[in-house]
C-alpha cells in the first residue's frame, strides 16, 4: 500500500503530495489525515507530513517508507482535512500552514503534552484492613505514615495520589511500601486540565425569560435552525437589547435537537463573562479555547471536543476549527470585530470558515452585533442573510444620553489635561451616587511619542520606523514599540542632534490614570490594557473585581468597550474619540462608529439613567454624531453609498 503525503513545513514550491510506501507494521494506522514522519530529500532528513490519501499503486519509480505515525488522537478526520484543503485554496496558503492553524499548538509532536495522574486502590476488604490495623508486631503496620494512609482509604477504597500525599506525615516512600506489599494497587488515568471546571459546579437551571421582541427574534432564528439546510442570519440589536438571552435560548434548542454549538467571541477580554454564563448553565459539556490557555489545557480541550464529550465550544477566532461532531449552529458574537480576521498566514476570516462548516453540516451561522460590519448588513439587506432585528433595550432600559465635548475649547480655556471639565464633573457626580464609570482611551502608555524641540525628529523604532511610546515604570521607564515589542530606555539627549530639549507628547492610559489619581484621589481607578493583563487569567480577575465594586473607574483600551454588562456603570467617558477616525484605512469610519457605539452602550444597562461624555477635537464629525445617537441605520446608508461610489467592499474583493 502507498500513501500521498504533503509536508507540513514545505515552501510553496514544494507544496504538493509525494508518494511513500506504507510499511506493514503501520498500514492499519495510516489513513487520510494521519500525521507522519517521513524521510525527504537526498539526505533523507526526517520531516513531518500529513497523509492526503492511501492507494494501491504509485507512478513513482522508487518510494521511501513512512517512518512513524504520530498520536492518532490528533490526526485530522475527513472534515478537518477538507477544511485544511479549503483554507489552502481560499487563502492561497500552504497545506502545512493550514494544518498548523487547525490543530492546537503541541499536537504535531512525537510526545504530546499529556498529563497522567495516579490513583491508589485498596486491594483488601474493609474487614481485612481493620484486622491489619489492629494486628500487633510484625503482622501489623508499624509505620505511622502507612497507618494514616490505610485509615484514610478505609471508608472510600481509593483516592488520588495528590490527596494521599497531602496527608500529615505521609511521604511517597509510604505509598511505595504499601504498593510493594500488594496492599495498594496503582491505576494510571489521563488527567484533563480544565481551568473552568469549578464554574461547572455552580449550575444555573433558571428559565430564560424573553420579552415580546426577543421572542419574535427567537422564533425567526429557530425556524432557520430546524430547517435541514445551511442558513445564515444576522441578529441585529441595539446595545443592551438582550441578544445573549436569545442566543442562549437558541443553544438550548440546538442541544435539545441532539446537535452541538460553537460560540465565538472576538477577544479574550470577553471570554470570562461569556464562559461564566455558559459554564454555569451547561456544566462540564462546555470546552473553552483561547490563546491565554496553556498548551496542555488547549490539547486537553481539543481531545474532549473530538471524542464527543462536549456539546458547546466557546472561544476566540481559533474555536471555529474545533473538531466537534454533529454541528448544529455557529454563533459569531460581535461579528463586526476585526480580530476575527487573521493577520498571519493563513489570512482567513472566521466568518468565511464558519460559512464553509455550516454548509457542510446543514447548520445555522448566526451573526450577532449592535453595529454589524457593512458587508454583513449589506448581505442581510440583499437577502443572503436573514435579518433579525432587536430595536429596544431589554427591560425598558433607556439608551444613554451622549454629550460631545470640544477639546479645542478646553485648550483655549487653559485645560491641558486629557480629562475635560465636563467629564471631571460627571465622574464626581457618579462617585456621589455610589455608581461606577468606564473610561476608554485606545492608546496605552504614558506619552505617545518623544520628539526633539531643536531638530524636530521623533524617536522611532530601529526595526519598524514607527514612533516609540513612553511607558512609566521602575528605573525611569522605557520606550516601547507597540508593533514589534522593541524596548529601550528613554534618551537624555536627541540621538540626531544631541540636544537636551526633548518633548514628551501625547498621552495614553498611564497618563490618564495619573491625572485621575491627582484630581479625584478618593476614586479607585483600575487600568486594563496590555500592560496590566499580561498574567494568565488577569482579565478574569480584573473584571470580577470591578463587578464586585472594588474599583470606581475602569480605565482601558478596546478591551473595556464591548460585550461587558456591569449593572452599576452609569457613566462612560471616551477620552479621545479621534484616535481611529483618521487612520489610512477605508474601514476607519466603520471601526470608529462601532467602537463609540459599543462603549456608549456599556452605560445605563440596569435601569439607571446612563450618560456618555465623548471628548474630541472633531466635534462636527458626522460619524461621532451618529454614534452618539446610536443610529446605525443612518450610518450604514451613508457608508454604503460611499463604498459603492468608490468600489470598496462589499462591491469588490
Amino acid at each position: 500500500m502507498y500513501c500521498e503525503v504533503c509536508l507540513t513545513d514545505a515552501p510553496y514550491a514544494l507544496d504538493r503530495p509525494f508518494d511513500y510506501l506504507c510499511p506493514p507494521a503501520l498500514a492499519e494506522r495510516l489513513r487520510p489525515g494521519s500525521l507522519v514522519r517521513v524521510p525527504f530529500g537526498a539526505a533523507n532528513h526526517t520531516r513531518l507530513g500529513v497523509v492526503l490519501e492511501t492507494k494501491d499503486t504509485t507512478d513513482s519509480a522508487r518510494t521511501k517508507p513512512v517512518q512513524a505515525v504520530l498520536d492518532d488522537r490528533y490526526s485530522l478526520d475527513e472534515e478537518m482535512l477538507g477544511l485544511c484543503l479549503f483554507l489552502k485554496e481560499y487563502t492561497l496558503c500552504t497545506l502545512g500552514e493550514a494544518v498548523r492553524t487547525v490543530l492546537p499548538p503541541g499536537a504535531m509532536t512525537e510526545v504530546p503534552n499529556i498529563r497522567y495522574r495516579k490513583r491508589y486502590v485498596l486491594t483488601l476488604t474493609a474487614e481485612e484492613t481493620k484486622e491489619l490495623l489492629a494486628a500487633k508486631g510484625r503482622a501489623g503496620i508499624r509505620s505511622d505514615g502507612q497507618r494514616r494512609i490505610l485509615e484514610y482509604l478505609l471508608p472510600i477504597g481509593e483516592a488520588d495520589g495528590e490527596l494521599i500525599r497531602a496527608l500529615p506525615a505521609v511521604t511517597p516512600a509510604h505509598l511505595s511500601a504499601l504498593t510493594e506489599k500488594g496492599i495498594l494497587k496503582v491505576e494510571t488515568e489521563e488527567e484533563i486540565r480544565n481551568p473552568y471546571a469549578a464554574l461547572a459546579a455552580e449550575r444555573d437551571t433558571s428559565e430564560i425569560l424573553l420579552s415580546d421582541a426577543q421572542t419574535t427574534a427567537y422564533h425567526t432564528a429557530e425556524r432557520l435552525l430546524t430547517e435541514d439546510a445551511p442558513r445564515a442570519a444576522l441578529l441585529y440589536g441595539v446595545t443592551g437589547s438582550g441578544k445573549t438571552k436569545v442566543i442562549m435560548k437558541l443553544i438550548d434548542r440546538t442541544l435539545a435537537l441532539g446537535k452541538t454549538v460553537i460560540m465565538m467571541v472576538p477577544e479574550i477580554a470577553l471570554t470570562p463573562q461569556t464562559v461564566q454564563i455558559f459554564c454555569r448553565r451547561y456544566g462540564e459539556r462546555v470546552a473553552v479555547i483561547h490563546s491565554s490557555l496553556s498548551q496542555g489545557e488547549r490539547l486537553d480541550a481539543y481531545r474532549r471536543i473530538r471524542t464527543g464529550a462536549v456539546d458547546l465550544v466557546i472561544g476566540t477566532r481559533s474555536a471555529v476549527f474545533s473538531p466537534i461532531p454533529n454541528l448544529g449552529m455557529i454563533v459569531i458574537d460581535e461579528e463586526h470585530e476585526h480580530t476575527y480576521k487573521s493577520e498571519s498566514d493563513p489570512k482567513y476570516h472566521a466568518r468565511d470558515v464558519a460559512a464553509y462548516r455550516a454548509g457542510k453540516h446543514n447548520a445555522l451561522m448566526l451573526l450577532a452585533s449592535a453595529t454589524p460590519s457593512v458587508e454583513s448588513f449589506y448581505k442581510a439587506k440583499e437577502g443572503a442573510y436573514t435579518l433579525i432585528p432587536l430595536r429596544e433595550r431589554y427591560g425598558g432600559a433607556r439608551l444613554p444620553e451622549a454629550v460631545i465635548v470640544d477639546m479645542r475649547e478646553e485648550l483655549r480655556l487653559g485645560n491641558t489635561s486629557p480629562i475635560s471639565r465636563r467629564l471631571m464633573e460627571s465622574l464626581s457626580t457618579t462617585a456621589e451616587r455610589e455608581k461606577q464609570a468606564i473610561l476608554f482611551l485606545n492608546r496605552r502608555g504614558y506619552n505617545s511619542q518623544i520628539s526633539c524641540k531643536s531638530c524636530g525628529d521623533v524617536i522611532t523604532c530601529p526595526r519598524c520606523s514607527v514612533s516609540l511610546t513612553y511607558h512609566t515604570g521602575r528605573g525611569g521607564g522605557r520606550m516601547l514599540c507597540h508593533l514589534c515589542g522593541h524596548s529601550e530606555p528613554p534618551p537624555k539627549v536627541c540621538p540626531s542632534c544631541g540636544s537636551e530639549h526633548l518633548s514628551y507628547l501625547g498621552y495614553g492610559t498611564q497618563r490618564v490614570e495619573g491625572d485621575l489619581s491627582k484630581f479625584l484621589p478618593d476614586m479607585r481607578v483600575m487600568r486594563m490594557d496590555a500592560d496590566t493583563t499580561g498574567e494568565k487569567f488577569a482579565y478574569d480577575r480584573m473584571l470580577e473585581d470591578f463587578r464586585a465594586g472594588h474599583a470606581d473607574i475602569l480605565l482601558g483600551t478596546q478591551m473595556v468597550t464591548k460585550g461587558h454588562d456591569f449593572p452599576r456603570v452609569t457613566l462612560v467617558g471616551v477620552v479621545l474619540a479621534d484616535t481611529s477616525l483618521y487612520v489610512s484605512d477605508f474601514r476607519a469610519s466603520e471601526r470608529t462608529f462601532s467602537l463609540l457605539t459599543q462603549v456608549i452602550g456599556r452605560a445605563g444597562r440596569a435601569g439607571d439613567a446612563g450618560t456618555a461624555v465623548i471628548q474630541t477635537y472633531s466635534p462636527d464629525s458626522e460619524i461621532i454624531r451618529l454614534a452618539c445617537k446610536q443610529d446605525y441605520d443612518a450610518f450604514y446608508e451613508g457608508e454604503i453609498a460611499l463604498r459603492k461610489e468608490l468600489s470598496y467592499p462589499p462591491f469588490c474583493d
